[in-house]
């Protein structure tokens, strides 16, 4: 039986995108979703497992039919999903009432059920959020009941908040295969068995590293599953080391040339490190003109000689505040108030 599992897709979200990809970044979420259900009917997957998180809010009736209209292009696949923590099932949600096209098995129920494929000895199992948060464990002790050959289990959650997972209960509770979502980094529990597929497209800016899903088959000698990942771009936190030589432009020229290496489809955050000279301020706004940059962190300190301007103004306001903070490791929160105090004081001299 071939699977493809994939989590958090999060359509309709507003993801962090910068200025060059704001607009079109929501809709790359359904680009995403699309690309999947491509492959699924490419390679004739006997099923695509949703873990949560289709949505990102509650659905709109208009959602569902686009969703729903991906998924009866699909001419093998059936397609298994459940409700995650974003897109729970509210006392007015329209997934309560959406008639899905044959193909499509939601399991909205609050507790364990499943859905049955005797045409690929396989059971699927499932449960959805009916509120934002869950705090109990749902999964410790279930067990699958035998229908079929090869049994799944679809679970999200698995933080204090949301449906807290034990990884070695759920080893040993029979399934063969443990789809888990709500964690946006893939990794894997157990190898082969137990893995978050990682959100499929990242939507926050600390979503870094590779985004992507979870290509399986289970055979009657076990499971064998590969993580491929599909992104159209990732989130890079970039970090620019800078000198006392170095100016807005020079970092300008740095920060393209890095761009260029890491991608320029991506989306950046970029850290400004180092010392850099005392007369020189960062301009933001230049560094990012051009890029999709989201968000510059200057982390420098400027290269004062802070024993020198000491012993040279003992006697003043800069030498008494420098006293006080002598010895302060480099780095340190005591360090950078010294740092921005001196910058401070010397300013109003001027």
């Amino acid at each position: 039986m071939k699977f493809i599992h994939i989590a958090d897709v999060h359509l309709g979200a507003q993801p962090d995108a910068g200025p060059l990809y704001s607009k079109d970044r929501p809709r790359e979420l359904w680009g995403a979703l699309e690309r999947i259900v491509g492959i699924c009917e490419q390679e004739q997957t006997d099923l695509l497992l949703i873990a949560g998180d289709l949505f990102h809010r509650q659905p709109l009736v208009r959602d569902l039919k686009e969703a729903d209209s991906l998924f009866a292009e699909l001419s093998h696949t059936k397609v298994v999903l459940v409700a995650g923590n974003h897109d729970y099932i509210r006392t007015d949600s329209n997934y309560r009432t959406f008639v899905w096209s044959e193909n499509v098995y939601p399991l909205l129920g609050k507790n364990p059920e499943y859905v049955d494929f005797p045409e690929f000895d396989t059971a699927v199992y499932g449960m959805s959020y009916h509120s934002r948060e869950i705090r109990k464990p749902a999964y410790d002790g279930l067990k699958p009941c035998g229908a079929e050959p090869f049994e799944i289990l679809l679970a999200h959650g698995g933080d204090a908040k949301h449906i807290p997972l034990d990884a070695g209960r759920l080893e040993q509770s029979g399934f063969d295969y443990v789809a888990l979502g709500h964690i946006h980094r893939p990794q894997a529990l157990r190898k082969n068995r137990i893995i978050y597929a990682g959100a499929l497209e990242p939507v926050d800016k600390n979503d870094t590293g590779p985004h992507g899903y979870v290509k399986g088959e289970i055979t009657r000698q076990g499971v064998r599953t590969a993580w491929i990942p599909c992104a159209k771009r990732s989130y890079v936190h970039l970090e620019i080391p800078v000198s006392q030589d170095d100016t807005t432009g020079s970092v300008k020229t740095t920060l393209g040339e890095r761009i260029r290496e890491c991608g320029a489809g991506n989306i950046y955050k970029v850290i400004l490190t180092g010392k850099r000279d005392a007369d020189i301020v960062f301009d933001a706004g230049r560094l990012s003109e051009g890029q999709n940059i989201l968000e510059i962190e200057d982390r420098t300190s400027p290269a004062y000689d802070f024993e020198k301007l000491y012993e040279e103004n003992q006697d003043t306001i800069l030498g008494r505040y420098i006293g006080r903070f002598l010895g302060c490791e480099e780095g340190s929160t005591e360090y950078r108030a010294l740092c921005e105090g001196v910058d401070a004081l010397l300013g109003s001299r001027g």
